[in-house]
């Protein structure tokens, strides 16, 4: 037996141990997918899904970069978001370990729920909140206030800090931790020992596109708003009095649409606001667009101010879509010459124009290729987009030189990104400027015995909280205790660093999600139709100005960057101003003429044009053209200037040569043979008289004068005999008492000569001839 058990036993001991591992894959198993539970002691307090009960929400923490001496206050408030009554509970601040790179911050805000081992423990002393009795779906706001000695952080840094909020509920009576919000804490008490980062905000004042072509058709061209939202930003409380009022005590780079400053500028005059039914009502926003141009003024003096090329266009969309449609790019050079012009005249500075800003600084070859087209030698590009070598230990200079004398200007896409996002909440604006803080320190850090020129490009157009959140991270900048202000020009100066990247992508490396919000080609083709209508059109005024200025705007707002992702509004747009150029167009035009008929060989042709603006017209050639011109031959064509307002009457001359009906058709040319406006096509009825007709009635004629002729002569021969009957012996004409006709009555004039018989039988000579 005892062998039998030996030998059972030496041969069951791999069959156990098959068995325990079978057992532990099992109970693996089993534990991921989630049928078995190991108990936990109640003390763990690593319940992530209990530490996610109560809604901890950071609203304001001041100061955001605390010295040594001040003392930390974060207000807040807590939630209850579950369905048990919390009672016996505290807020209380937990510091963190120290965040060492920059990529840490982003990992921090992926983090839900308690962690005990990187969450640190709570700051000790009376530094404590309690919070009643706390119901489901109730809010209480906190305030802690903590002397930053007692923080008891280590050396210069950016550090994690919690609020949290511990308590117990009846099912689980017992004290844990139900929530908490993180965020950083950048500690640089002194000024750096190192060499200071330099600083460049770029401060855009942008607007979407507010002004069309339309205007009130008087003297002064009154422009037509399609509403009258701009007022309301520029009143006091809007974004863009927010912008203005936030940045002019803040060291930053103004970066400006020139197109806001006319449509505001445009606003400080008479203007009106579209109605339906083509009615218009009087704009309310003369008073607000005055006061805010002077506050600008004001903010950017002494300031540097960059002026994009008016309108801001979509760079990215001309490279890719719009310069393969022939002269597109023209309008590049046009906006950039513009900018500077309407910037200098309405804010009396001279602004920079040698600065391009694609889309999000996202950035290829073919982008920077459009932009530095029009003079633009200096590229702002983005870090997410101009990437640097993988393992940079440092975050390098703004500046990079990319060739042929151009530079890249690559902001930092950490920096440029943590304001975007809804910031109407307290604590997502409170959070945002925490992380921003946090990664300028951070930078600083990274290489503090070299200098280094950081650039920020935020959002195009920052919200009303966005701008706040932004200029409440400025203004904690202002110590100079890490950095230092620089204007964007003398960051595209600074010298690059040797590890950046230098080399710009590919056109296949842009964003598929950007590429899709681009205007398309067929938006570029109509936009050049519409300019080849404005050529046509102009070359007929006498005052080209009236028009080609408010429609050359007009065509640079059509590509415009704030069309980004509305291509329905930017078509609406575009089909506004072409409608409304085709109208003006049409003012001047050929009056309808109905058919007419032509007697005889020749006739005139009486056409009428009539010029509906303004001004003087020149320039216009009118043409008649025959279908037939064997049977009506119209004389050359003639040049038409007609006043404002008034309409002319062109005659041509014409000559038939068969009868029949003849389509005419009348049509306006400009000088240099191109068609203007509709034909206008009538029918002329010849009815031309023959030659044999001609004879016929000159025979008929001919006879009529014989026949006077005749009478003529019979009267004479008869007055002559009567005076030779009628002499007396003394040769005097005696009164014979008969001289008046048989029958008694005197001689009446007009009465027919007497009958003379054989002396007015014969016809007149054959050798006679009448000339008509």
């Amino acid at each position: 037996m005892a062998e039998a058990a030996e030998f059972q036993g030496t041969r069951s001991a791999p069959a156990c141990r098959w068995f325990r591992h079978t057992a532990t894959l099992l109970l693996g198993v089993l534990l991921v997918l989630g049928l078995v539970q190991l108990p936990t002691a109640p003390a763990a307090h690593a319940d992530n899904g209990g530490s996610r009960t109560v809604g901890v929400a950071v609203d304001s923490m001041t100061p955001v970069a605390p010295k040594q001496g001040d003392t930390l206050t974060i207000s807040g408030t807590v939630t209850n978001h579950g369905k048990s009554t919390i009672f016996g509970a505290h807020v209380a601040l937990r510091v963190g370990p120290q965040i060492s790179g920059r990529s840490d911050i982003d990992d921090l805000g992926q983090r839900t729920g308690y962690s005990p081992g990187t969450d640190g423990n709570e700051v000790g002393g009376n530094h404590r909140q309690k919070i009643d009795k706390l119901l489901p779906g109730v809010s209480r706001d906190f305030t802690l206030s903590v002397p930053a000695k007692d923080l008891d952080l280590g050396r210069d840094g950016v550090y994690q800090l919690g609020v949290s909020l511990s308590g117990q509920s009846k099912d689980q009576p017992y004290e844990r931790v139900l929530g908490i919000q993180r965020t950083v804490l950048p500690w640089q008490p002194s000024a750096t020992e190192g060499k200071k980062t330099q600083v460049t905000f770029m401060w855009p004042l942008i607007s979407a596109t507010r002004l069309t072509a339309r205007t009130e058709s008087d003297q002064q061209q009154t422009p037509i708003f399609p509403n009258d939202d701009l007022a309301a930003e520029l009143a006091p409380g809007g974004r863009l009095y927010q912008l203005v009022t936030l940045g002019k005590s803040l060291p930053i780079t103004w970066v400006i649409d020139p197109d806001l400053l006319a449509t505001v500028e445009a606003m400080t005059k008479n203007y009106e606001i579209d109605a339906p039914e083509g009615k218009s009502t009087p704009g309310k926003g003369q008073a607000v667009a005055k006061q805010w141009l002077n506050q600008l003024q004001g903010a950017v003096a002494g300031h540097q101010v960059v002026a994009l090329p008016f309108g801001d266009p979509d760079l990215a969309s001309l490279a890719h879509r719009g310069k393969d449609v022939s002269g597109i790019l023209s309008h590049l050079q046009s906006a950039t010459e513009l900018a500077s012009t309407t910037v200098e005249t309405i804010l009396g500075v001279k602004p920079r124009t040698d600065f391009a800003w694609p889309v999000d600084g996202a950035v290829d070859t073919s982008i920077v290729d459009v932009a530095t087209s029009a003079g633009a030698h200096n590229v702002i590009a983005r870090s997410d987009s101009l990437r640097d070598p993988a393992g940079t230990p440092y975050t390098p200079s703004a500046a990079r030189q990319i060739g042929s004398g151009n530079t890249a200007v690559v902001a930092d896409a950490r920096l440029s990104t943590v304001f975007q996002g809804d910031m109407l909440r307290a604590h997502d604006a409170s959070l945002a400027v925490q992380r921003f803080l946090a990664q300028s320190l951070l930078i600083n850090k990274q290489a503090p015995d070299d200098e280094r020129s950081i650039v920020v490009a935020p959002q195009r157009m920052p919200t009303t909280s966005q701008a706040q959140a932004m200029a409440t991270a400025i203004g904690a900048l202002s110590d100079g205790r890490w950095t230092q202000p620089r204007d964007l020009g003398d960051a595209a100066k600074a010298k690059p660093d040797a590890s950046a990247n230098q080399q710009v992508p590919g056109p296949g490396s842009y964003p598929g999600s950007l590429r899709s919000q681009e205007l398309t080609t067929e938006a570029f083709q109509e936009i050049q139709r519409t300019q080849n209508a404005l050529d046509s059109f102009k070359v007929i005024l006498t005052s080209q100005d009236r028009v080609v200025t408010p429609f050359g705007s007009a065509i640079m707002r059509e590509m415009s960057t704030s069309w980004r992702g509305d291509r329905r509004g930017a078509a609406d747009f575009r089909n506004a101003v072409q409608s409304y150029l085709a109208q003006l167009t049409r003012t001047v035009n050929l009056i309808s003429k109905s058919d007419m008929t032509l007697s005889g060989r020749s006739a005139t042709i009486p056409v009428s044009v009539h010029n509906g603006l303004l001004q003087r017209i020149d320039g216009l050639n009118l043409v008649l053209k025959s279908s037939q011109p064997n049977r009506l031959k119209v004389d050359e064509s003639q040049d038409v200037k007609i006043e404002g307002g008034r309409s002319q009457t062109v005659k041509f001359e014409t000559r038939a040569n068969a009868n029949g009906p003849v389509q005419v058709t009348a049509q306006l040319y400009t000088d240099d043979g191109e068609p203007y406006g509709d034909p206008v096509k009538f029918t002329v009825h010849v009815t031309s008289i023959t030659p044999m007709v001609l004879l016929v009635i000159a025979g008929g004629v001919l006879l009529l004068v014989l026949a006077g002729l005749r009478i003529y002569l019979q009267r004479r021969k008869r007055s002559a005999a009567r005076g030779a009957e009628g002499d007396g012996p003394d040769g005097d004409a005696g009164d014979t008492g008969d001289s008046g006709p048989d029958d008694g009555r005197p001689e009446q004039p007009g009465d027919p000569d007497p009958d003379t018989g054989s002396q007015n039988s014969d016809p007149s000579g054959s050798g006679e001839k009448v000339d008509r």
